[in-house]
């Protein structure tokens, strides 16, 4: 059972939307089994020209759920939203399935947060925010599909075959890109 981090921005999160929001979200526990004491983060924000966005995060030992919808209607928000992430998770599992039976393998999936964001100015090079990230083996199709879950734009991982640490990125022109690491000396 998830717990839940409702808040609000430019609004007053009031108990029927929280439960609103808590009852929707709650609809993609049935995709877990076990999940102790995972936290469903759930940013509710409403702009100047009256739209509304819904942010739903859940990181889990396994993955991070992520999505967003824009709307008018904020319950909409709500909505479409939960759908984004109840697709994304059919997906993800239809994948991860496919490719176990595939290459015979039990996947150990890995447990990743956003990574870690910099912020520069002219004079100035501080790192204002940092996170530490467990990576655990997987190829490079597992990690484009971690990286698509988290809607970024790059997703650092473990390589399974290679013993080293990689990086796949989304390209301009849409497609994907892998930088590989090799260990000096």
């Amino acid at each position: 059972m998830f717990n839940y981090n409702v808040r609000g921005e430019n609004i007053e999160v009031t108990q029927a939307i929280r439960e609103y929001a808590e009852k929707k979200v709650s609809k993609l526990e049935r995709f877990f089994t076990d999940v102790p004491n995972a936290t469903a983060y759930v940013n509710l924000k409403v702009y100047p020209d009256k739209t509304a966005k819904a942010e739903v995060t859940i990181p889990l030992s396994f993955l991070v759920l992520r999505a967003e919808e824009t709307n008018p209607d904020l319950y909409a928000s709500i909505d479409f939203v939960v759908d984004k992430l109840e697709r994304q998770v059919r997906k993800y599992k239809t994948k991860i399935n496919r490719k176990s039976r595939e290459k015979g393998l039990d996947f150990a999936l890995p447990h990743l947060d956003t990574p870690v964001k910099e912020e520069s100015s002219d004079s100035d090079l501080e790192i204002v925010r940092s996170k530490k990230i467990e990576l655990k083996p997987m190829d490079s199709e597992e990690a484009v599909l971690q990286m698509n879950m988290l809607g970024h734009d790059f997703f650092v991982y473990h390589d399974r075959d290679t013993d080293e640490i990689n990086i796949v990125y989304r390209r301009k022109d849409g497609r994907y890109g892998l930088i590989e690491t090799a260990s000096i000396g």
